[in-house]
């Protein structure tokens, strides 16, 4: 069990904020919301203070003074049942945990496997290359340039694996050796983030075992991040072409990422890029008619 003492969290801002929080989602509420028969008329909306203390199983007083923000100890299962009481979803409990001066607990796998609107936002990101993945780094949704572009094939199922294991993949990336610590660095620190997730010592398992460059660089425990970048892709029948890339953390699915890639500013990467497509279009058409 994890505990914080509400005096520790010292910024007026922060304590302010739990006041209007835990008030506002208490007044939110009805009676009939959480099981109470309607009763008479109530000079105030939403639940009483008392009525939240009893379906936390806390006492009145104390949670008086949580909303009060007076100097009290607060642990993650107080913070958890009053959640349930106030029926927070998974974001407005993570905001709580963090009012409150705790780290949020994790979401499991399950709260983030739906990314069906963000494989819209990919797809709505043509002609430019996009891709999402997953907090152990597996593609979980990809666009049509973002194929052509970085070669991804139906093997190249997790960027990190395809980067250190698939020859044509890294052929690609024209500065390989300058890109390759930094990403090893990044998921060691997404590895930090997530210490209940088998896949993330599997796949450091397998890339150490089938690349001597990977396992070099991950006994260094070197830890970076960056959100923003520059890629330069040697195509195979395009030529160079150079993009500036952004990655997009998502709030309410942890660990997944938006990799976002725009060409350089500049260059020919945009035209390149869009004959390629011209190209597997045509390639595509040729290909149903003679199945036809």
């Amino acid at each position: 069990m994890t505990t914080t003492n509400l005096n520790a969290v010292r910024e007026p801002r922060r304590r302010e904020e739990l006041r209007h929080f835990l008030r506002a989602r208490r007044e939110r509420l009805r009676p009939e919301d959480v099981g109470f028969p309607p009763g008479a008329r109530r000079r105030t909306p939403g639940l009483r203070r008392e009525e939240v203390a009893m379906l936390a199983g806390i006492g009145a007083s104390w949670y008086t003074w949580l909303e009060q923000g007076r100097d009290i100890k607060v642990s993650d299962q107080v913070v958890d049942a009053i959640s349930r009481a106030l029926l927070l979803d998974a974001v407005e409990r993570d905001h709580l945990y963090r009012l409150v001066g705790m780290n949020p607990p994790q979401r499991a796998a399950d709260d983030c496997a739906d990314t069906g609107q963000l494989t819209t936002l990919v797809e709505g990101w043509m002609p430019s290359p996009a891709y999402v993945i997953d907090r152990c780094w597996d593609i979980v949704g990809l666009n049509r340039a973002a194929g052509i572009v970085f070669g991804f094939g139906e093997r190249d199922t997790n960027c990190l694996v395809s980067f250190f294991t698939n020859p044509a993949f890294r052929a690609r990336h024209r500065y390989w050796a300058e890109v390759a610590p930094g990403l090893v660095s990044e998921f060691r620190r997404d590895a930090a983030r997530y210490p209940a997730e088998p896949r993330f010592t599997a796949i450091s398992s397998r890339l150490t075992q089938e690349s001597e460059e990977f396992a070099d660089l991950w006994s260094r425990y070197e830890l970076t991040a960056t959100n923003q970048g520059t890629k330069a892709i040697e195509h195979p029948r395009a030529g160079l072409l150079i993009f500036d890339h952004s990655v997009l953390e998502i709030p309410d699915r942890p660990g997944i990422r938006l990799m976002l890639h725009m060409a350089r500013a500049g260059t020919e990467t945009r035209e390149k890029v869009a004959e390629l497509l011209r190209r597997d279009e045509r390639k595509a058409r040729i290909s149903l008619v003679d199945a036809g």
